[in-house]
């Protein structure tokens, strides 16, 4: 087994856990889903595990560091359950102590296109979705206030940083890191316009700074620069959580001018970049001539993330179900199937976005498709078809070893077709038939932190829909008769530990029959069948 940091003794380990602040407020009442069942599946992965690079966290302190500090899932699909649980074992090694805190990495080797601590700001956003349910006060407010501490680069990559450190505020109030913030999150926005806003008033990106190398948009402008609908919609995202912590931190002024840039920005998004006859959202690519791709790509689904997209759009959501469009037993594809530049290509660029499935559009995707099925009135896919993709993106974390072995796995591009990792196989013989260390080493892409998956469990799936204020929406996109029990346990919500509860026989988790929310263990709302419930977190 290859080694690439020196292991941690037991003492240095053990005194490096006990600086890890264990936080417990509002956990008091009922548990529903006991110890023994979720730490089977850490056991399990410590076990399938080829730990090549050891981290601050190795997976002999795994449970110590993920207990009392995740929620917990339960439901009749173990695959969907297991999955879950390894995906939080997977962020557990990216959560790294620096001097100043504590930072989430990316890749777990050191690469040579990261930054300090081996950071990149390209899946930020995507980190702090995932650990804003982390029971922790200090990870993903050091991360947040890391990346404007003068040792980062925020704009390296496409990063919503507002947008997402205002959305772990929703889950864990902090009024004092917004206000730290707010200056460098002004000036971050102001940076963003000066380099990438020209005379359209639309933003520009290129592909590569999106995270989207070799796409088939990108590669009809020099340097693949192009209006997209991925930057223009972050920068809307940006804008409007500016404008929400202006309000949270007294300046009225700064609440009305970022909300006035915000409603323009998606005035813009909503015209300029709507192609009508395509019925979707495409790049325009920055080179002079106007007019739209000839394709659609995945990435169109950016404006549902942030609520952009108008009602008349939602058509748009049936190509993620065609099989000429972005649907594949391992999908979705980066670009639709029937489009002259899909490809699924072993040669060239390790990375390419033209073709292959990316957890990282995966995510956005989803999130989007969740908002969808919230605010539409009538959308076109459904409960089913969320729980449906979001299974198919479960069960494309996997891998088939040399050995014969199949492990839990999370890597960076997928075959749409095979399930085969890409770049992993392409890596793994680059250079005189191994790995490459100029491309970042041996299994650079092994429990890749480029992505979400829990956070689609809980805000997705389960339906807790986090806002300002004591109430709470959970509304859950399980299709009605398809499972007799699920449980999300142990979440801690705005100093609450929620516990979102089915039971249709009452024999499982023995509260009773049908749909229940308790805080802090005590029952706040039922209902005889799954379904929209909103709670006061309050007493009462």
């Amino acid at each position: 087994m290859l080694i690439h940091k020196a292991r941690v003794s037991s003492l240095f380990f053990i005194l490096c856990l006990s600086a890890w602040p264990l936080f417990t407020k509002g956990q008091s009442g009922k548990t529903f889903i006991k110890q023994a069942e979720w730490e089977s599946y850490i056991d399990k992965f410590n076990q399938l595990d080829d730990e090549v690079y050891v981290q601050d966290i190795p997976n002999s302190g795994a449970k110590a560091f993920l207990e009392n500090k995740i929620p917990l899932f339960d439901c009749p699909d173990k695959q969907l359950v297991e999955t879950y649980y390894f995906r939080w074992w997977t962020y557990r090694k990216h959560v790294k102590k620096i001097p100043s805190g504590y930072v989430i990495s990316e890749f777990l080797p050191d690469v040579p296109w990261a930054g300090k601590y081996n950071t990149i700001s390209c899946a930020a956003a995507h980190h702090i979705y995932e650990g804003r349910w982390l029971d922790n006060e200090h990870i993903i407010s050091d991360y947040a206030r890391f990346w404007f501490s003068g040792e980062a680069n925020p704009r390296l990559y496409s990063f919503w940083a507002a947008n997402a450190i205002y959305n772990y505020h929703l889950v864990h109030p902090n009024v004092e890191l917004l206000t730290s913030l707010y200056p460098s999150l002004k000036e971050n926005f102001s940076q963003w316009e000066a380099e990438k806003r020209d005379s359209t008033q639309l933003f520009w990106q290129v592909d590569d700074r999106d995270g989207m190398e070799v796409s088939v948009s990108g590669r009809l402008s020099p340097g693949g620069k192009g209006y997209r609908a991925t930057i223009n919609s972050y920068m809307y995202g940006e804008a409007e959580a500016l404008s929400q912590i202006a309000k949270l931190v007294g300046d009225e002024s700064g609440h009305v001018f970022y909300r006035q840039k915000a409603e323009a920005l998606k005035e813009l998004i909503n015209t300029l970049l709507w192609d009508k006859k395509a019925g979707f959202y495409k790049v325009i690519p920055k080179n002079g001539k106007g007019g739209f791709s000839p394709v659609r790509e995945q990435h169109g689904y950016t404006p549902w993330y942030f609520h952009i997209a108008s009602d008349s759009y939602a058509n748009a959501w049936k190509q993620l179900l065609d099989k000429e469009g972005f649907y594949a037993p391992y999908g979705p594809t980066t670009v639709e199937q029937r489009a002259s530049g899909f490809a699924i290509s072993y040669e060239g660029h390790e990375c390419q976005w033209n073709g292959p499935s990316w957890p990282y559009s995966t995510t956005v995707t989803l999130v989007g498709l969740a908002n969808l099925l919230n605010d539409h009135p009538s959308p076109p896919l459904n409960a089913k078809d969320y729980l449906d993709l979001l299974t198919i993106y479960s069960r494309s974390h996997s891998l088939k070893k040399e050995n014969g072995t199949t492990v839990p796995w999370i890597d960076e591009n997928l075959n749409p077709f095979t399930g085969d990792w890409i770049s992993r196989t392409r890596l793994k013989i680059w250079e005189n038939g191994t790995w490459s260390k100029g491309k970042g080493g041996v299994e650079r892409g092994k429990d890749y932190n480029h992505s979400g998956f829990c956070d689609l469990v809980i805000t997705g799936l389960i339906g807790i829909r986090p806002q300002e204020g004591e109430q709470v929406t959970i509304n859950p996109l399980i299709p009605a008769g398809k499972w007799d029990y699920f449980c999300l346990d142990n979440l801690m919500y705005k100093n609450h530990k929620l516990s979102v509860v089915y039971d249709k026989y009452g024999t499982k988790y023995k509260q009773g029959k049908g749909f229940m929310i308790f805080v802090d263990g005590t029952l706040k709302g039922k209902a005889g069948s799954i379904g929209k419930i909103s709670i006061n977190l309050g007493s009462g």
